[in-house]
């Protein structure tokens, strides 16, 4: 098969978890004897697109300009440059089949040039962008989950509020709207898909009950983890190593996490891995709370997580938003070691209590201190934990469903 993979963004310009699992699936593609290609939006001055090849793999690159939020934002809307360079590429490579990783900063028009080459095209449900603009269900305004669209006005307030003019209360009607539109205009490209993808059931659940219509449409595929050669053989000792790997944003809860760690009793250490420069406000509040038993790692290279990992007696994920998949999770449990997450979105999904881990409130500091002097005083509940850990969904596994899938969508193409 001719397989392309559409993205918002890439490496080495971006390394996220979509881009590199979009990186990471055209590996695949290409190792597996498919013609593999991807396209994907760079931030740049000026206007244009190129071609390059990197280890099999044909990724295309468009721009036009710098992709700011706003830029990006309204590009949802139209980019006659953008759909321009669309165009030709799918002209150029013709793909039996079109895997949509994330439209954010593409113009929707590309649905139609698509649909005007008969290619049948899937899509995965990365975050909740389709239907949030900010994508993680935070409110900007205060940050709060979000149940979803209120008549669009709470999606106007969160506009206004990450614009830096919250108070800009005649703006909430024309916002309102255009957000309205911008969501028509996405389930306009969702409703086209052959098939839409969701990596949990929790995220399946949410968009079903947002846009009934997807609901049939909407299957579960989790994703899958490229194991590290061998499992931790880490055995009871002193001081309980727990280990946070992963972005250190408020959403992730780091915080949550560090503050419990005031006042625990016996020894225990906690090792936080993240890059601190992302937001390096974040990051200080970090420091200023935590006690001597917390070691700040710095951001680690991909080999290195499965050696942090290794030396763990638990992973701790305290997130404060919906979680999607949660790949740390899964990764923690390819290694072998339990975790302790928020019992929150498909993190609670992922977890079994007291089997392979445990879910703790989200945000609650009281609880999540219990939680870890639990594991501190408890030997017999690491081990137990430990024993209950099942080896996740590999990559290979993944990646058989999707191939599988795409035969699917293929032939229902040609059979049509």
């Amino acid at each position: 098969m001719k397989i392309l993979q559409i993205v918002h963004q890439y490496p080495p310009q971006y390394v996220g978890g979509t881009e590199l699992y979009t990186q990471s699936l055209a590996q695949q593609w290409s190792a597996r004897g498919h013609t593999s290609h991807v396209l994907s939006r760079r931030s740049q001055e000026g206007s244009g697109w190129e071609k390059r090849e990197v280890e099999g793999i044909t990724i295309w690159d468009a721009w036009n300009g710098l992709a700011t939020p706003t830029r990006r934002f309204m590009a949802t809307f139209g980019d006659a440059v953008l759909s321009g360079a669309a165009e030709q590429l799918l002209d150029k490579t013709a793909p039996d089949l079109i895997h949509i990783q994330h439209l954010m900063g593409w113009p929707v028009a590309l649905l139609k040039a698509i649909k005007a080459r008969a290619i049948p095209f899937v899509v995965t449900l990365h975050d909740y962008w389709w239907i949030c603009a900010n994508a993680q269900l935070l409110t900007n305004y205060n940050p709060q989950i979000c149940a979803g669209p209120e008549a669009y006005v709470n999606c106007a307030r969160c506009a206004l509020a990450r614009s830096g003019v919250p108070h800009l209360w005649p703006a909430i009607p024309p916002l309102s709207g255009l957000l309205s539109w911008r969501s028509r205009l996405l389930r306009e490209v969702l409703l086209a898909a052959r098939s839409i993808i969701a990596p949990s059931h929790f995220v399946r659940t949410w968009y079903a009950a947002q846009e009934p219509a997807l609901g049939d449409k909407i299957q579960v595929i989790p994703h899958g983890i490229a194991y590290p050669g061998a499992k931790s053989t880490r055995v009871a000792s002193s001081p309980v190593r727990f280990v946070y790997l992963g972005g250190l944003s408020w959403q992730k809860g780091v915080h949550v996490v560090v503050e419990a760690f005031q006042g625990l009793g016996g020894e225990a250490e906690l090792w936080i891995a993240g890059d601190e420069s992302f937001d390096p406000g974040y990051a200080r509040l970090l420091h200023d709370k935590a006690t001597p038993a917390v070691r700040f790692l710095g951001p680690l290279a991909h080999e290195r997580i499965w050696e942090v990992l290794s030396q763990a007696d638990a992973l701790v994920v305290p997130s404060l938003w919906y979680e999607t998949f949660s790949l740390v999770t899964r990764e923690a449990f390819a290694a072998g070691v339990p975790a302790i997450v928020s019992d929150l979105g498909a993190l609670a999904e992922a977890v079994q209590e007291g089997v392979d881990g445990m879910r703790v409130p989200a945000g609650d500091v009281v609880a999540w201190r219990a939680a870890l002097q639990r594991v501190i005083r408890e030997p017999e509940l690491r081990a137990h934990l430990r024993e209950g850990v099942r080896p996740p969904l590999t990559l290979p596994e993944h990646v058989d469903r999707l191939e599988h899938l795409y035969l699917q969508c293929v032939d229902s193409k040609v059979s049509a």
